[in-house]
């Protein structure tokens, strides 16, 4: 069903699940290290991988126009009434 839309679409599928996505970012940061010298330096370590990726959320889509244009297409009833 992922599949069936174009990949712009798709991407933006893929990075609205936001639990996932925060899971992921932390540990690609800790899968590197496996023994940290104390608990304060693993807090330390996941919360400045915390403030890179929250700085991301607030950035923008790109193309978001053509997004839109393509979820009105394929959700063409729903889409429309939440912009007006």
């Amino acid at each position: 069903m992922f599949f069936k839309y174009p990949p712009e679409i798709r991407k933006l599928i893929y990075t609205t699940n936001i639990i996932e996505s925060y899971h992921r970012q932390l540990r690609k940061v800790t899968k590197g290290k496996s023994i940290f010298p104390s608990d304060e330096a693993l807090l330390k370590m996941l919360y400045l991988a915390t403030m890179d990726v929250t700085r991301k959320w607030t950035s923008r889509v790109q193309n978001w126009g053509q997004m839109l244009l393509q979820l009105s297409v394929f959700f063409s009833g729903r889409v429309g009434r939440h912009l007006r």
